[in-house]
């Protein structure tokens, strides 16, 4: 049976190649920050939905300031990598900009390990340098 977390990532991935797709048909013929608000406003609906439908709104006034604070970061950073990446779309073909994008888990295993004390091993650093090297050679052919 298929570990949840591993049903999920695949969902994650199922997801995310689409939105490449339709994003790049969305970017096709206005300005990539104004594609950018569409999407995060129809996410930001959503996830509202989603998190009012399974959690008590009491539980939205026990949030932690720490968890507050690393959870508007994180929301920075993720506006800044859409806008990033429809831009990216914009100027350049989808097949090609995604693998780029996806260099996202190379930094990730990085981050990980300086910031969450996650090992760093032999099959780590394999997986991130062929994940760097496929993304290049996707990129460039």
């Amino acid at each position: 049976m298929i570990s949840s977390w591993v049903f999920w990532s695949l969902l994650s991935a199922l997801f995310a190649g689409a939105t490449a797709i339709l994003a790049k048909l969305g970017v096709a013929e206005i300005n990539s920050n104004l594609a950018t608000a569409v999407r995060t406003t129809v996410v930001l609906v959503l996830a509202w939905i989603i998190a009012l439908a399974e959690v008590p709104a009491a539980d939205i006034t026990r949030i932690s300031r720490r968890t507050l604070i690393f959870l508007v970061l994180s929301g920075v950073a993720t506006g800044l990598s859409w806008i990033c990446y429809f831009r990216a779309l914009q100027l350049g073909e989808a097949s090609k900009v995604a693998p780029i994008d996806k260099l996202s888990v190379v930094f990730v295993l990085i981050f990980a390990a300086m910031f969450l004390r996650e090992p760093m091993t032999t099959k780590t650093l394999a997986g991130a340098t062929l994940i760097a090297a496929g993304a290049v050679v996707l990129a460039i052919g």
